[in-house]
């Protein structure tokens, strides 16, 4: 696609984080089918080890190059995050609806932005600032800190935030250095490992239905993945993070969808501040810059 490929680099990664963000809503809406089947620690193994078998297969004749890379402790650690980040939003699944639920995992976008200025040195103007602020106004009102959202459940989204942070910093760092399918890899590797020692203890027959979901997990997480590491590969972190808000909507909209659950008053009024607030970053972000006046 010539097109794409001449898009500015702010907005190709704010592109992949809305495939993204998209992808990783529908994902938790099969992890939540599935949670209501089988054990969480069942669920995690069936999104990684779907993703290490699609990459295997797929990749299978670049692997040793795909192994190779300058940042080995970071892609460990990239993987680390990335499987505590599921697995606090898959366990909130359990007893927290799913956009309410993304909405409080959505402190990331914040998380990242100042992570990113403070570790990586990007700048964060006053433009970008206002957006995220805006979005977090947006997700606020979708909380509603006096309301029901604030059960220690709620505490499980957070950690989610506090880890997707960690991955999307570290994803940034390495950049364009690495293809993305050496990350895929590597976090494929790790969250089957680490699941593999656990799920022994938990073990809950699947059925029938439980068997298709686990196969969509991993087919739908990978892509997913895959896409988000592109975003952050491709724009700086805190250009590209609030769009993640997007993961808001589509989240609702797969709560209708499939739990025929609408959301209410606030999540659409703070949905719309987030989209707004989204689409105000996106604009300043890919206006050409102005040539100086003689």
């Amino acid at each position: 696609m010539i097109w794409f490929s001449r898009l500015p680099d702010a907005t190709k990664g704010i592109l992949f984080m809305l495939v993204s963000v998209t992808s990783f809503s529908l994902m938790d809406a099969v992890a939540k089918l599935l949670g209501q089947r089988i054990d969480v620690s069942q669920v995690l193994f069936a999104r990684y080890g779907g993703q290490l078998i699609i990459v295997l297969v797929l990749f299978r004749n670049s692997l040793p190059r795909l192994l190779r890379t300058d940042y080995p402790r970071l892609q460990w650690i990239r993987g680390m995050f990335q499987l505590a980040a599921a697995a606090c939003f898959f366990i909130a699944l359990k007893s927290v609806g799913l956009p309410e639920a993304t909405a409080v995992a959505d402190l990331a976008p914040v998380m990242i932005t100042l992570g990113a200025a403070l570790i990586l040195k990007e700048r964060v103007g006053p433009r970008r600032a206002f957006g995220i602020a805006a979005a977090m106004v947006g997700a606020l009102i979708v909380i509603r800190p006096t309301g029901a959202v604030f059960t220690p459940a709620s505490l499980w989204p957070l950690g989610s935030a506090l880890c997707l942070s960690g991955y999307a910093l570290a994803t940034r760092y390495i950049g364009k250095s690495e293809p993305p399918q050496t990350a895929l890899l590597y976090s494929g590797i790790f969250g089957t490992a680490v699941m593999a020692l656990i799920i022994p203890f938990r073990w809950v027959s699947p059925d029938g239905t439980a068997w298709t979901l686990i196969a969509l997990i991993g087919v739908i997480g990978t892509f997913a993945q895959l896409m988000m590491i592109q975003a952050y590969s491709s724009g700086e972190a805190s250009a590209v993070a609030p769009f993640s808000y997007a993961g808001l909507i589509t989240a609702s909209l797969w709560s209708v969808l499939i739990f025929d659950a609408w959301p209410d008053t606030y999540t659409v009024l703070g949905a719309l501040v987030i989209v707004s607030a989204g689409l105000y970053v996106w604009h300043r972000e890919t206006q050409a810059p102005r040539p100086p006046q003689s």
